[in-house]
This record gives C-alpha cells, sequence and structure tokens, in this order.
C-alpha cells in the first residue's frame, strides 16, 4: 500500500471529528432557569442569541458583531404580539466579554421580571 492512500483513511477520520467538533460548538446550549422558564442560547459569528419563553411569552436578543460595529436587537412577544422591538448600533465591536455580560445582564433581567408577574 501506499503511502498516500495510507494517510488518506486518517485525514478523512480527522476532517469528520473536526466538523463533529464545530458542529458541537454552533449546538445552542439549553438551560432551565425555573419551573417554566426556557433559556437558549446560540453563539451567531462573533456575538449570540438568546430566545427565552414562558408559556406564552417570549424574549429575543440578538448581539451581532462587525469588525466595524455591534448591533443589539431585543424583542418581547405575548400571544405574537410584541411588547419590545429595539435595536441599538454601536460605532465599535463589542469584546467577547462585553457580549457575554449583556447577555447575562439581559437573562438576569427576564428572570426577575418573569417571576415578579
Amino acid at each position: 500500500m501506499s503511502r498516500r492512500s495510507s494517510l488518506t483513511p486518517r485525514i478523512s477520520a480527522l476532517l469528520g471529528i473536526a466538523g463533529l467538533g464545530m458542529g458541537l460548538l454552533t449546538c445552542p446550549a439549553t438551560v432551565r432557569a425555573s419551573d417554566d422558564l426556557h433559556i437558549e442560547i446560540t453563539k451567531k459569528g462573533l456575538g449570540k442569541e438568546v430566545v427565552i419563553t414562558q408559556g406564552v411569552r417570549e424574549w429575543f436578543m440578538l448581539i451581532e458583531v462587525t469588525p466595524e460595529n455591534s448591533v443589539v436587537l431585543r424583542q418581547e412577544k405575548m400571544h405574537g404580539t410584541y411588547l419590545v422591538d429595539e435595536s441599538e448600533t454601536h460605532d465599535r465591536p463589542m469584546t467577547t466579554g462585553e457580549v457575554d455580560a449583556a447577555i447575562t445582564d439581559y437573562v438576569n433581567s427576564v428572570k426577575a421580571r418573569a417571576t415578579k408577574e
């Protein structure tokens, strides 16, 4: 058997493992915050997206980071009707720490409001 043909299965296996690893990195993380509060956080490029649901209520936040700026989108729906639909643009890219902090603050804010209501 030639050296080239013996390397092909090894390279194919490594590429398969790498592909599987990339797939796992992009899978959404699901967290149960309370009995009926469902939180799903997904990495989106350099930013993140969070979807929080509780019965007929839904909260959504997307932070999109580009080399030029960052866009933060927040939405809140009840029975399919938007209660909040706002966005803000920052004139610089947010750091990973800033994105994580913003997502954490948003999740904690929703948890606090959901438990009061």
